[in-house]
């Protein structure tokens, strides 16, 4: 089976739903990238929150339009946050994303991780190898970082998609993005993403403020990656090296803002 390109008016049509919306996003994401998702949020014209003590954590998410679970600095307080901030995202129909960081290579973060599963999380995002992981199939992961091609995992991402009734993102040198049933193929980007820390997990943070959006969920993600991919592409193309990447990844992130640019 072939995924289907994702189409461009497709992407235009979610971002101009996401500027009007401007989400809130609760994010509980790892220690190494909060302020650079942060930044990334701002620059699309979304609210990032950092809510991060469990009783704040659990009254913050039915507050905000959308949560992100990022595990990648997971330790025992920070798991109890997250538990009681999805309880309470649950129970106001807040959606939430997972990001399983190093799913598969630690027993503590793979165990938590499928705990998370049933809870039913809007939408999972994350590179081959982690992937292949959640859904219990193995992976070549190092760490962070994926071992991993994106069109090998998935078959892994539509089970995990069917089994959970999610949406799951796998993303790579070209990101898949399925809900079991329909796959999107999102091209696009530059290895120069990879030479940065937290494309990855801002990308979360930004599909998570899609998934509060109405209509077509699968669609939101994918457009999700979309923005992400030819913002980075066109930083890439300006800079000189991860250094001068990060600037204009942002004022391209920012520049989206004011129309939508292909």
């Amino acid at each position: 089976m072939q995924a289907t390109p994702f189409p461009t008016a497709s992407v235009a049509d979610s971002l101009t739903l996401f500027h009007q919306r401007a989400p809130l996003v609760h994010c509980l994401t790892n220690d190494v990238v909060q302020s650079f998702t942060a930044n990334v949020l701002l620059a699309l014209g979304a609210s990032p929150a950092m809510v991060v003590d469990p009783g704040e954590a659990a009254q913050f998410s039915a507050l905000a339009d959308a949560l992100l679970i990022n595990i990648g600095t997971l330790e025992v307080s920070r798991a109890d946050a997250m538990l009681a901030a999805i309880a309470s995202a649950t129970q106001a129909g807040t959606p939430w994303v997972l990001d399983p960081v190093a799913v598969g290579g630690l027993t503590y973060r793979t165990a938590f991780a499928q705990q998370l599963l049933t809870m039913k999380p809007a939408a999972i995002r994350g590179n081959a190898s982690e992937i292949l992981a959640l859904a219990g199939e193995g992976s070549a992961g190092r760490g962070v970082d994926s071992g991993n091609d994106s069109w090998f995992a998935l078959p892994a991402a539509r089970s995990l998609a069917q089994r959970w009734s999610t949406c799951v993102a796998v993303t790579g040198e070209v990101d898949y993005v399925t809900d079991g049933q329909r796959d999107w193929a999102v091209s696009g980007g530059d290895p120069l993403m990879t030479r940065v820390v937290g494309t990855g997990c801002a990308l979360s943070a930004v599909v998570a403020g899609f998934c509060a959006l109405e209509g077509d969920r699968l669609a939101h993600v994918a457009a999700a990656c979309a923005v992400m991919s030819r913002c980075g592409a066109r930083a890439a193309q300006q800079a000189s090296g991860p250094g001068s990447f990060i600037p204009g990844f942002l004022d391209a992130l920012y520049a989206e803002r004011g129309g939508v640019t292909v």
